[in-house]
């Protein structure tokens, strides 16, 4: 059942609203970024157009930054300390990962998808931990944050802390992909080659976010900067 419970969490028809956010890649994808000094450095090709090799650079740091040192660490964490009943060293864990998204957009972005989550996880399978975190979401006193909320949901459903990582990582990164084949020049086939290569690289991700005893933190200033600039879009298809 444990199993099944994942695919449900992850599978894109869950209703969080994941489809909506694209975490700055729209804003990154079409801006002309030709001679533009705020993303020199990025990965990026230079070209007009953002391109597949755009994307996989984009997959790559999401990947190794954003979920294998901090996302991934919060989805861990909140596993452990639902499973231990330490709510206090939860809240304070959804507060740092909330601090440490600098944009507005995105941290609005991960509360949304964070309670959505957790909200219809709990009408779908009864748990007093997953009343419990929404009682303190309503209470203003966890965000929460979707990687939290992730973790907080697989330990209730009885999946395993690995699993948990590992489907918390395909679904970012499918989400990712899913956004850029409706922004950018890019084929379902090339897109899934794309997305089945940085795949192959989760388990490593996995296992040093299994290993590792740093602290939460993340450097992605490129993808900060796209996120903070996609709200002054005149025009978008994506919240964040």
């Amino acid at each position: 059942m444990s199993v099944l419970s994942l695919l449900h969490l992850c599978d894109s028809l869950f209703p969080i609203g994941g489809f909506s956010y694209s975490d700055g890649l729209e804003a990154a994808a079409l801006v002309r970024l030709k001679g533009d000094a705020t993303y020199a450095g990025s990965g990026f090709s230079g070209t007009d157009t953002a391109s597949s090799d755009d994307l996989r650079n984009w997959l790559d740091v999401s990947l190794d930054e954003t979920f294998a040192r901090l996302e991934g660490p919060a989805v861990r964490r909140a596993w452990v300390f639902c499973a231990a009943g330490d709510w206090n060293s939860l809240t304070t864990l959804d507060r740092e990962v909330i601090a440490l998204r600098p944009s507005s957009t995105t941290r609005r972005a991960t509360r949304a998808m964070g309670k959505r989550l957790l909200t219809t996880w709990a009408t779908l399978h009864a748990d007093p931990r997953l009343d419990h975190a929404l009682a303190a979401a309503r209470d203003g006193s966890l965000a929460p944050a979707l990687p939290v909320a992730f973790g907080i949901a697989c330990c209730a459903a009885g999946v395993a802390r690995r699993d948990a990582l590992q489907g918390y990582a395909y679904t970012r990164l499918a989400s990712t992909v899913s956004a850029a084949m409706r922004l950018m020049p890019i084929g379902q086939s090339e897109a899934h080659v794309m997305l089945a290569r940085v795949l192959e690289r989760v388990s490593s991700a996995v296992d040093s976010v299994e290993t590792s005893t740093a602290p939460l933190h993340c450097f992605t200033p490129v993808m900060d900067i796209a996120a903070m600039t996609q709200q002054y879009m005149e025009s978008r298809l994506f919240r964040s």
